[in-house]
């Protein structure tokens, strides 16, 4: 059997691919969902004109053409009612993402994600859905689902310390009830307390990998839970398990926490904080990893040929700057994947931030045992070689801060 490889080479030069035919229906599936989007919408508008028309109340409209939608399609209400939604924001409210989307510049999922989230804006501008748009006409679905999360947190900003403080108000814990004897236990709390809580359960969870432990990740995590809060000890638990604490990546403008102007502080995996709190985490014990966006003197870069095993520091560092697996559309956590060497260590790889990358374990085998090639390339960014030719360029989710010192000679004033 010919490889993948010899097999790209039989293809002639111009005649489409297999891929490139998988592309192309789903192109086309686009477009479709696009017109299918405008078929509803002029379905509302034509059965509200013809009721006006009747001189018949229309409270009962879109109730009707929700069941003749679902009806029609052999969907359930509630996703016909979704479909008329969403159709309504593209048409009416964003028609320029409804226009990219008819063009296949964007999928359906990134026009859905543009609509939850412009959605919940009390003002959208121009120059805000264009930023988004060319977004969405850059990243994957997963990426681009976090960037948007990102700007409406920017966007909210202003509200965000009152709205935090109603919120807090209404924290509480929550038993329902189950099924075969089991229950749900809820907390409801502020969002950094709750990451730093998953993000301790899952590290001692992954402690506990002896050879007869057949649990998987999550029963590992649930037991755990169970054993903190009841016995509030980890004295039952191997030795590497103890005195884990959670770490949790808080980044702050300087500026911003010096005069309490500019940007608001973030807190990796969470969103915006306020800025008492982030003055609160950012004085707070060494779990917590401060990332000034300030010159920091004493962060090892890298340490070249001298050690396999980057340091702790360098690894937090790159940790921080993907957030994510480094693989085209991956969305697993970076602190749960494998720091690789893009060039391979026994290849000549330095271990440096330019040279390292998180990547999932998936990803990481399939990265040595197939034929995709991985570049690296300015700025943490990786370059993805598919086996059928294709070029997917992975940018991490934050760059490290390049700080020059000013050039030679008298001031240019």
């Amino acid at each position: 059997m010919s490889s993948s490889a010899d097999a790209r080479d039989e293809v002639p030069e111009g005649i489409p691919t297999t891929l490139d035919w998988v592309v192309l229906s789903a192109d086309m599936a686009t477009i479709h969902a696009a017109q299918r989007y405008a078929c509803i919408v002029e379905l509302w508008d034509d059965a509200i004109a013809d009721a006006r028309r009747r001189e018949e109340p229309v409270a009962f409209v879109e109730r009707s053409v929700r069941l003749e939608v679902a009806a029609a399609l052999r969907i359930t209400e509630h996703a016909a009612g979704r479909l008329m939604g969403v159709g309504h924001a593209l048409m009416r409210r964003y028609p320029r993402v409804w226009e990219a989307m008819s063009r296949a510049d964007i999928t359906d999922t990134h026009a859905t994600i543009i609509v939850d989230g412009l959605d919940q804006l009390d003002d959208v501008t121009a120059g805000l859905v264009s930023e988004v748009l060319s977004l969405a006409e850059e990243l994957p679905t997963g990426p681009f689902r976090r960037a948007m999360k990102r700007i409406v947190d920017r966007e909210q900003e202003a509200t965000l310390a009152e709205q935090h403080a109603a919120a807090v108000a209404h924290r509480h814990v929550r038993v329902d009830a189950g099924l075969d004897g089991m229950a749900w236990l809820t907390a409801h709390l502020p969002a950094v307390e709750a990451h730093a809580i998953d993000g301790r359960l899952t590290a001692i969870a992954k402690t506990l990998d002896s050879a007869d432990d057949e649990r998987t990740l999550d029963q590992k995590r649930a037991d755990v839970f169970g054993d903190l809060l009841l016995d509030g000890e980890t004295d039952a638990l191997p030795e590497t398990a103890r005195g884990i604490r959670p770490t949790v990546a808080v980044t702050v403008p300087a500026l911003t926490l010096l005069t309490g102007d500019g940007p608001a502080a973030q807190v990796d995996g969470v969103g915006p904080i306020t800025l008492d709190r982030a003055r609160e985490l950012c004085g707070a014990a060494s779990g917590w990893m401060r990332v000034l966006t300030h010159p920091e003197t004493g962060v090892v870069l890298s340490v070249g040929r001298d050690t396999y095993r980057p340091p702790a520091d360098l690894r937090r560092l790159v940790t921080w700057r993907a957030a994510r697996c480094m693989a085209p559309g991956c969305g697993i956590p970076a602190d749960r994947c494998d720091l690789d060497h893009t060039i391979d260590w026994h290849h000549g790889g330095n271990t440096a931030a330019d040279n390292l990358a998180p990547l999932c374990r998936g990803h990481h085998t399939l990265k040595h045992q197939s034929d995709w090639q991985v570049e690296a390339k300015p700025g943490g960014a990786l370059e993805w070689t598919s086996p059928a030719g294709r070029v997917y360029l992975v940018r991490p989710e934050r760059r490290i801060p390049q700080f020059t010192t000013d050039p030679p000679g008298p001031p240019p004033f």
